[in-house]
Protein backbone atom coordinates (compact mmCIF):
# COMPACT_ATOMS: atom_id res chain seq x y z
CA UNK A 1 0.00 0.00 0.00
CA UNK A 2 1.04 3.59 -0.41
CA UNK A 3 2.14 4.40 3.13
CA UNK A 4 1.61 1.11 4.90
CA UNK A 5 -1.64 2.47 6.26
CA UNK A 6 -2.02 -0.62 8.36
CA UNK A 7 0.69 -3.13 9.02
CA UNK A 8 0.02 -6.44 7.37
CA UNK A 9 -0.51 -9.36 9.73
CA UNK A 10 2.47 -11.54 10.38
CA UNK A 11 2.18 -15.30 10.39
CA UNK A 12 2.39 -17.00 13.74
CA UNK A 13 5.86 -18.22 14.44
CA UNK A 14 7.57 -15.62 12.25
CA UNK A 15 7.21 -12.58 14.50
CA UNK A 16 10.12 -12.52 16.93
CA UNK A 17 8.50 -9.84 19.06
CA UNK A 18 5.34 -11.92 19.42
CA UNK A 19 7.34 -14.96 20.56
CA UNK A 20 9.13 -12.85 23.18
CA UNK A 21 5.85 -11.52 24.50
CA UNK A 22 4.62 -7.98 24.94
CA UNK A 23 7.17 -7.03 27.58
CA UNK A 24 10.11 -7.00 25.23
CA UNK A 25 9.39 -5.47 21.86
CA UNK A 26 12.51 -3.41 21.15
CA UNK A 27 15.71 -5.03 19.87
CA UNK A 28 18.96 -4.28 21.76
CA UNK A 29 20.47 -2.69 18.63
CA UNK A 30 17.73 -0.03 18.73
CA UNK A 31 18.65 0.85 22.30
CA UNK A 32 22.36 1.03 21.53
CA UNK A 33 21.81 3.17 18.43
CA UNK A 34 19.53 5.35 20.52
CA UNK A 35 22.35 5.84 23.00
CA UNK A 36 24.72 6.80 20.18
CA UNK A 37 22.20 9.30 18.84
CA UNK A 38 21.56 10.67 22.33
CA UNK A 39 25.24 11.40 22.90
CA UNK A 40 25.75 12.78 19.39
CA UNK A 41 22.71 15.02 19.62
CA UNK A 42 24.00 16.59 22.80
CA UNK A 43 27.03 17.62 20.76
CA UNK A 44 25.11 18.79 17.69
CA UNK A 45 22.36 20.65 19.51
CA UNK A 46 24.88 22.55 21.62
CA UNK A 47 25.98 24.15 18.36
CA UNK A 48 22.59 24.58 16.66
CA UNK A 49 21.12 26.18 19.80
CA UNK A 50 23.80 28.89 19.67
CA UNK A 51 24.05 29.61 15.96
CA UNK A 52 20.73 31.22 14.86
CA UNK A 53 20.59 34.23 17.15
CA UNK A 54 24.38 34.58 17.17
CA UNK A 55 24.48 34.86 13.38
CA UNK A 56 21.48 37.17 13.09
CA UNK A 57 22.11 39.38 16.12
CA UNK A 58 25.88 39.45 16.47
CA UNK A 59 27.10 38.95 12.91
CA UNK A 60 24.20 40.87 11.39
CA UNK A 61 22.99 38.23 8.94
CA UNK A 62 19.94 39.15 6.89
CA UNK A 63 17.10 36.59 6.83
CA UNK A 64 18.20 35.64 3.30
CA UNK A 65 21.81 35.20 4.39
CA UNK A 66 20.80 33.13 7.38
CA UNK A 67 18.37 31.11 5.26
CA UNK A 68 21.20 30.30 2.86
CA UNK A 69 23.49 29.11 5.65
CA UNK A 70 20.65 27.25 7.36
CA UNK A 71 19.82 25.58 4.05
CA UNK A 72 23.45 24.50 3.70
CA UNK A 73 23.50 23.21 7.27
CA UNK A 74 20.32 21.17 6.86
CA UNK A 75 20.41 20.42 3.13
CA UNK A 76 23.96 19.34 2.30
CA UNK A 77 23.25 15.95 3.81
CA UNK A 78 20.78 15.38 0.97
CA UNK A 79 23.64 15.35 -1.53
CA UNK A 80 25.38 12.48 0.23
CA UNK A 81 22.48 10.46 1.64
CA UNK A 82 22.16 8.46 -1.56
CA UNK A 83 25.89 7.70 -1.49
CA UNK A 84 25.79 6.63 2.15
CA UNK A 85 22.72 4.47 1.68
CA UNK A 86 23.98 2.79 -1.50
CA UNK A 87 27.47 2.08 -0.10
CA UNK A 88 25.98 0.62 3.07
CA UNK A 89 23.90 -1.80 1.02
CA UNK A 90 26.76 -2.52 -1.38
CA UNK A 91 29.31 -3.48 1.29
CA UNK A 92 26.52 -5.03 3.39
CA UNK A 93 27.85 -3.33 6.50
CA UNK A 94 25.58 -0.57 7.75
CA UNK A 95 27.65 -0.07 10.89
CA UNK A 96 30.74 0.83 8.86
CA UNK A 97 29.01 3.63 6.94
CA UNK A 98 27.21 4.92 10.01
CA UNK A 99 30.53 4.97 11.88
CA UNK A 100 32.19 6.96 9.09
CA UNK A 101 29.37 9.49 9.21
CA UNK A 102 29.48 9.89 12.97
CA UNK A 103 33.27 10.11 12.85
CA UNK A 104 33.28 12.87 10.22
CA UNK A 105 30.83 14.95 12.26
CA UNK A 106 32.94 14.47 15.37
CA UNK A 107 36.07 15.64 13.54
CA UNK A 108 34.27 18.79 12.40
CA UNK A 109 33.46 19.98 15.91
CA UNK A 110 37.06 21.06 16.79
CA UNK A 111 37.30 22.81 13.40
CA UNK A 112 34.55 25.18 14.51
CA UNK A 113 37.13 26.66 16.87
CA UNK A 114 39.12 27.78 13.80
CA UNK A 115 36.18 29.18 11.85
CA UNK A 116 37.07 32.85 11.70
CA UNK A 117 34.96 33.81 8.68
CA UNK A 118 31.57 33.00 7.21
CA UNK A 119 33.21 31.02 4.40
CA UNK A 120 35.14 28.83 6.83
CA UNK A 121 32.08 28.42 9.05
CA UNK A 122 29.93 27.40 6.11
CA UNK A 123 32.52 24.86 4.95
CA UNK A 124 32.81 23.24 8.37
CA UNK A 125 29.04 23.08 8.78
CA UNK A 126 28.73 21.53 5.31
CA UNK A 127 31.26 18.82 6.29
CA UNK A 128 29.34 18.19 9.50
CA UNK A 129 26.13 17.72 7.51
CA UNK A 130 28.00 15.45 5.11
CA UNK A 131 28.66 13.19 8.06
CA UNK A 132 24.97 13.29 8.94
CA UNK A 133 24.07 12.37 5.38
CA UNK A 134 26.42 9.39 5.40
CA UNK A 135 25.09 7.97 8.66
CA UNK A 136 21.33 8.59 8.54
CA UNK A 137 20.20 5.92 6.07
CA UNK A 138 22.53 3.14 7.36
CA UNK A 139 21.50 3.87 10.95
CA UNK A 140 17.79 3.82 10.13
CA UNK A 141 18.32 0.66 8.09
CA UNK A 142 19.82 -1.07 11.15
CA UNK A 143 16.79 -0.02 13.19
CA UNK A 144 14.36 -1.15 10.50
CA UNK A 145 16.06 -4.52 9.97
CA UNK A 146 16.11 -5.25 13.70
CA UNK A 147 12.34 -4.94 14.12
CA UNK A 148 9.40 -6.87 12.64
CA UNK A 149 7.27 -4.91 10.19
CA UNK A 150 4.31 -4.70 12.56
CA UNK A 151 6.43 -2.87 15.16
CA UNK A 152 8.45 -0.50 13.01
CA UNK A 153 6.72 2.59 14.37
CA UNK A 154 7.45 1.62 17.96
CA UNK A 155 11.11 0.82 17.21
CA UNK A 156 11.68 4.17 15.52
CA UNK A 157 9.73 5.88 18.29
CA UNK A 158 12.06 4.46 20.94
CA UNK A 159 15.13 5.53 18.96
CA UNK A 160 13.74 9.03 18.33
CA UNK A 161 12.86 9.39 22.02
CA UNK A 162 16.44 8.63 23.02
CA UNK A 163 17.76 10.86 20.24
CA UNK A 164 15.53 13.68 21.47
CA UNK A 165 16.81 13.31 25.00
CA UNK A 166 20.14 14.45 23.60
CA UNK A 167 18.35 17.25 21.78
CA UNK A 168 17.07 18.41 25.17
CA UNK A 169 20.37 18.17 26.98
CA UNK A 170 22.35 19.92 24.22
CA UNK A 171 20.62 23.32 24.40
CA UNK A 172 20.58 23.13 28.19
CA UNK A 173 24.33 22.47 28.23
CA UNK A 174 24.93 25.33 25.77
CA UNK A 175 22.84 27.66 27.91
CA UNK A 176 24.78 26.80 31.07
CA UNK A 177 28.16 27.11 29.33
CA UNK A 178 27.22 30.45 27.86
CA UNK A 179 26.10 31.70 31.25
CA UNK A 180 29.40 30.61 32.76
CA UNK A 181 31.59 31.89 29.91
CA UNK A 182 30.15 35.41 29.80
CA UNK A 183 28.67 37.42 32.64
CA UNK A 184 25.26 37.74 31.03
CA UNK A 185 24.48 37.94 27.33
CA UNK A 186 24.04 41.69 26.92
CA UNK A 187 21.93 40.89 23.83
CA UNK A 188 24.77 39.11 22.02
CA UNK A 189 26.54 35.78 22.01
CA UNK A 190 30.20 36.30 22.86
CA UNK A 191 32.86 34.61 20.73
CA UNK A 192 34.52 33.18 23.82
CA UNK A 193 31.24 31.53 24.82
CA UNK A 194 30.86 29.96 21.38
CA UNK A 195 34.41 28.62 21.62
CA UNK A 196 33.55 27.02 24.94
CA UNK A 197 30.44 25.41 23.47
CA UNK A 198 32.29 24.09 20.41
CA UNK A 199 35.12 22.66 22.52
CA UNK A 200 32.85 20.71 24.84
CA UNK A 201 30.75 19.65 21.85
CA UNK A 202 33.79 18.04 20.21
CA UNK A 203 34.51 15.89 23.27
CA UNK A 204 30.91 14.68 23.47
CA UNK A 205 30.87 13.82 19.75
CA UNK A 206 33.90 11.56 20.13
CA UNK A 207 32.16 9.70 22.96
CA UNK A 208 29.20 8.94 20.68
CA UNK A 209 31.50 7.41 18.03
CA UNK A 210 33.12 5.17 20.65
CA UNK A 211 29.74 3.82 21.77
CA UNK A 212 28.86 2.98 18.15
CA UNK A 213 32.15 1.17 17.49
CA UNK A 214 32.17 -0.81 20.73
CA UNK A 215 28.54 -1.83 21.18
CA UNK A 216 26.71 -1.89 17.83
CA UNK A 217 27.05 -5.22 15.99
CA UNK A 218 28.47 -5.01 12.48
CA UNK A 219 25.79 -7.22 10.97
CA UNK A 220 22.57 -8.54 12.36
CA UNK A 221 20.05 -10.99 10.90
CA UNK A 222 16.93 -9.31 9.61
CA UNK A 223 13.51 -10.52 10.70
CA UNK A 224 11.43 -12.21 8.06
CA UNK A 225 9.42 -9.78 5.99
CA UNK A 226 5.68 -10.12 5.73
CA UNK A 227 3.64 -10.83 2.62
CA UNK A 228 2.85 -7.16 2.03
CA UNK A 229 6.52 -6.43 1.46
CA UNK A 230 6.83 -9.23 -1.06
CA UNK A 231 3.93 -7.91 -3.12
CA UNK A 232 5.52 -4.50 -3.79
CA UNK A 233 9.06 -5.69 -4.52
CA UNK A 234 9.71 -5.43 -8.26
CA UNK A 235 11.66 -8.22 -9.90
CA UNK A 236 14.29 -5.71 -11.00
CA UNK A 237 15.36 -5.09 -7.41
CA UNK A 238 15.32 -8.69 -6.22
CA UNK A 239 18.77 -10.08 -6.96
CA UNK A 240 21.04 -12.69 -5.46
CA UNK A 241 21.77 -11.51 -1.91
CA UNK A 242 25.39 -12.64 -2.26
CA UNK A 243 26.03 -10.17 -5.09
CA UNK A 244 27.03 -6.55 -4.38
CA UNK A 245 24.19 -4.09 -4.73
CA UNK A 246 24.51 -2.14 -7.98
CA UNK A 247 23.53 1.48 -8.53
CA UNK A 248 20.86 0.55 -11.06
CA UNK A 249 19.24 -1.77 -8.50
CA UNK A 250 18.97 1.10 -6.03
CA UNK A 251 17.58 3.46 -8.66
CA UNK A 252 15.13 0.77 -9.76
CA UNK A 253 13.42 1.24 -6.40
CA UNK A 254 11.85 4.34 -7.94
CA UNK A 255 9.83 2.01 -10.15
CA UNK A 256 7.92 0.95 -7.03
CA UNK A 257 4.72 3.08 -6.98
CA UNK A 258 4.51 3.15 -3.14
CA UNK A 259 8.07 4.43 -2.80
CA UNK A 260 7.61 7.03 -5.56
CA UNK A 261 4.51 8.30 -3.81
CA UNK A 262 6.25 8.42 -0.45
CA UNK A 263 9.33 10.22 -1.79
CA UNK A 264 7.25 12.68 -3.79
CA UNK A 265 4.99 13.60 -0.89
CA UNK A 266 7.92 13.91 1.51
CA UNK A 267 9.46 16.40 -0.92
CA UNK A 268 6.19 18.25 -1.48
CA UNK A 269 5.56 18.72 2.23
CA UNK A 270 9.21 19.58 2.83
CA UNK A 271 8.91 22.53 0.45
CA UNK A 272 6.60 24.25 2.95
CA UNK A 273 8.18 23.08 6.23
CA UNK A 274 9.91 26.09 7.76
CA UNK A 275 13.20 25.12 9.41
CA UNK A 276 13.45 24.90 13.19
CA UNK A 277 15.82 27.86 13.40
CA UNK A 278 13.35 30.15 11.63
CA UNK A 279 10.50 28.92 13.84
CA UNK A 280 12.51 29.81 16.96
CA UNK A 281 13.48 33.21 15.56
CA UNK A 282 9.84 33.95 14.70
CA UNK A 283 8.68 32.82 18.15
CA UNK A 284 11.36 34.89 19.88
CA UNK A 285 10.25 38.02 18.03
CA UNK A 286 6.52 37.31 18.27
CA UNK A 287 6.51 36.57 22.01
CA UNK A 288 9.21 39.07 22.96
CA UNK A 289 11.45 36.42 24.52
CA UNK A 290 14.73 37.73 25.89
CA UNK A 291 17.76 36.82 23.81
CA UNK A 292 19.47 35.20 26.78
CA UNK A 293 16.70 32.57 26.84
CA UNK A 294 16.81 31.81 23.12
CA UNK A 295 19.01 28.66 23.44
CA UNK A 296 16.30 27.07 25.58
CA UNK A 297 13.55 27.24 22.94
CA UNK A 298 14.60 23.93 21.30
CA UNK A 299 14.20 22.39 24.75
CA UNK A 300 10.42 22.81 24.54
CA UNK A 301 10.18 21.08 21.17
CA UNK A 302 12.46 18.28 22.32
CA UNK A 303 10.55 17.70 25.56
CA UNK A 304 7.24 17.17 23.74
CA UNK A 305 8.94 15.03 21.09
CA UNK A 306 10.47 12.89 23.85
CA UNK A 307 7.12 12.37 25.59
CA UNK A 308 5.21 11.49 22.42
CA UNK A 309 7.72 9.65 20.21
CA UNK A 310 7.05 6.14 21.53
CA UNK A 311 3.25 6.34 22.00
CA UNK A 312 2.74 8.06 18.64
CA UNK A 313 4.98 5.51 16.93
CA UNK A 314 2.95 2.68 18.47
CA UNK A 315 -0.27 4.46 17.47
CA UNK A 316 0.96 4.65 13.87
CA UNK A 317 1.48 0.87 13.90
CA UNK A 318 -2.13 0.41 14.99
CA UNK A 319 -4.19 2.99 13.11
CA UNK A 320 -1.99 3.57 10.06
CA UNK A 321 1.22 5.47 9.37
CA UNK A 322 -0.43 7.51 6.59
CA UNK A 323 -2.98 8.91 9.04
CA UNK A 324 -0.41 9.82 11.67
CA UNK A 325 2.05 11.29 9.15
CA UNK A 326 -0.55 13.62 7.63
CA UNK A 327 -1.94 14.53 11.05
CA UNK A 328 1.54 15.63 12.08
CA UNK A 329 1.59 18.20 9.27
CA UNK A 330 -1.87 19.41 10.27
CA UNK A 331 -0.48 20.01 13.76
CA UNK A 332 2.42 21.97 12.27
CA UNK A 333 -0.08 24.09 10.35
CA UNK A 334 -1.80 24.89 13.66
CA UNK A 335 1.56 26.05 15.02
CA UNK A 336 1.98 28.39 12.05
CA UNK A 337 -1.50 29.78 12.70
CA UNK A 338 -0.63 30.57 16.31
CA UNK A 339 2.55 32.37 15.24
CA UNK A 340 0.53 34.43 12.78
CA UNK A 341 -2.60 35.35 14.68
CA UNK A 342 -2.48 34.39 18.38
CA UNK A 343 -1.96 37.22 20.89
CA UNK A 344 1.51 37.51 22.39
CA UNK A 345 0.66 36.02 25.76
CA UNK A 346 2.96 33.99 28.06
CA UNK A 347 1.14 30.85 26.85
CA UNK A 348 2.13 31.39 23.22
CA UNK A 349 5.67 29.93 23.40
CA UNK A 350 4.45 26.83 25.24
CA UNK A 351 1.63 26.23 22.75
CA UNK A 352 3.82 26.69 19.66
CA UNK A 353 6.62 24.50 21.01
CA UNK A 354 4.12 21.80 22.02
CA UNK A 355 2.70 21.71 18.50
CA UNK A 356 6.19 21.76 17.01
CA UNK A 357 7.26 18.77 19.12
CA UNK A 358 4.06 16.89 18.28
CA UNK A 359 4.74 17.42 14.58
CA UNK A 360 8.14 15.73 14.91
CA UNK A 361 6.73 12.87 16.98
CA UNK A 362 4.16 12.18 14.25
CA UNK A 363 6.54 12.39 11.28
CA UNK A 364 10.23 11.90 12.07
CA UNK A 365 10.08 8.20 12.95
CA UNK A 366 6.86 7.37 11.13
CA UNK A 367 8.32 8.21 7.71
CA UNK A 368 11.14 5.61 7.76
CA UNK A 369 8.87 3.11 9.50
CA UNK A 370 6.50 3.34 6.53
CA UNK A 371 9.21 1.88 4.28
CA UNK A 372 9.35 -1.46 6.11
CA UNK A 373 6.81 -3.16 3.86
CA UNK A 374 7.95 -1.38 0.70
CA UNK A 375 11.71 -1.87 0.34
CA UNK A 376 13.45 -5.29 0.41
CA UNK A 377 15.97 -5.90 3.18
CA UNK A 378 19.08 -5.82 1.01
CA UNK A 379 18.16 -2.37 -0.37
CA UNK A 380 16.76 -0.93 2.84
CA UNK A 381 19.41 1.78 3.31
CA UNK A 382 19.12 2.82 -0.34
CA UNK A 383 15.34 3.13 -0.06
CA UNK A 384 15.60 5.18 3.11
CA UNK A 385 18.17 7.41 1.41
CA UNK A 386 15.93 8.05 -1.60
CA UNK A 387 13.06 9.26 0.56
CA UNK A 388 15.34 11.14 2.96
CA UNK A 389 17.12 12.89 0.10
CA UNK A 390 13.88 14.07 -1.47
CA UNK A 391 12.78 15.55 1.84
CA UNK A 392 16.14 17.16 2.66
CA UNK A 393 16.48 18.79 -0.76
CA UNK A 394 12.98 20.21 -0.45
CA UNK A 395 13.73 21.66 2.98
CA UNK A 396 16.94 23.16 1.62
CA UNK A 397 14.87 24.98 -1.01
CA UNK A 398 12.36 26.03 1.66
CA UNK A 399 15.09 27.67 3.76
CA UNK A 400 16.31 29.68 0.79
CA UNK A 401 12.80 30.71 -0.28
CA UNK A 402 11.65 31.56 3.24
CA UNK A 403 14.75 33.65 3.92
CA UNK A 404 14.25 35.53 0.66
CA UNK A 405 10.54 36.10 1.34
CA UNK A 406 11.31 37.37 4.84
CA UNK A 407 13.91 39.77 3.45
CA UNK A 408 11.58 41.15 0.76
CA UNK A 409 8.13 41.11 2.41
CA UNK A 410 8.74 40.56 6.13
CA UNK A 411 8.36 37.61 8.49
CA UNK A 412 4.53 37.65 8.64
CA UNK A 413 3.85 37.39 4.91
CA UNK A 414 6.64 34.82 4.55
CA UNK A 415 5.07 32.58 7.19
CA UNK A 416 1.57 33.13 5.79
CA UNK A 417 2.80 31.98 2.37
CA UNK A 418 4.34 28.86 3.93
CA UNK A 419 1.11 28.10 5.80
CA UNK A 420 -1.00 28.38 2.64
CA UNK A 421 1.50 26.24 0.76
CA UNK A 422 1.50 23.60 3.51
CA UNK A 423 -2.30 23.45 3.47
CA UNK A 424 -2.33 22.88 -0.30
CA UNK A 425 0.51 20.35 -0.23
CA UNK A 426 -1.09 18.39 2.61
CA UNK A 427 -4.29 18.17 0.58
CA UNK A 428 -2.41 16.78 -2.41
CA UNK A 429 -0.47 14.35 -0.20
CA UNK A 430 -3.66 13.03 1.38
CA UNK A 431 -4.84 12.05 -2.12
CA UNK A 432 -1.52 10.63 -3.37
CA UNK A 433 -0.93 8.63 -0.19
CA UNK A 434 -4.36 7.06 -0.35
CA UNK A 435 -4.56 3.52 0.97
CA UNK A 436 -4.66 0.70 -1.51
CA UNK A 437 -7.92 -1.13 -2.07
CA UNK A 438 -6.69 -3.96 0.10
CA UNK A 439 -4.20 -4.12 2.94
CA UNK A 440 -2.63 -7.37 1.81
Amino acid sequence: MYLTDRSAPVKAGTDPARRRGPGRTVAPVVLVLGTVSLITDISSEMVTAVLPLYLVTTLGFSPLGFGTLDGVYNGVSALVQLTGGHLADRVRNHKLMAGLGYGLSALCKPLLLLAGSIGTLGTVLALDRTGKGLRTAPRDAMISLSAPAARQGRAFGVHRAMDTTGAMLGPLAAFLILRAAVDGYDAVFGVSACVAVFGVSACVAVLGVLVLVLFVPGRQPAPKTDEAADEVVDEAVVADGRQPVRVREALALLRLPPLRALAGCAALLGLTTVSDAFVYLLLQRRAGIGEEWFPLLPLGTAAVFLLLAVPVGALADRIGRRTVFLTGHAVLLAGYALLLWAPATPALPAAVLALHGTFYAATDGVLPAALAAIVPDRLRASGLALVGTSQALARFCCSLAFGAAWTVWGDGPALAGSAIGLLCCAGVASIVLRPAETTR
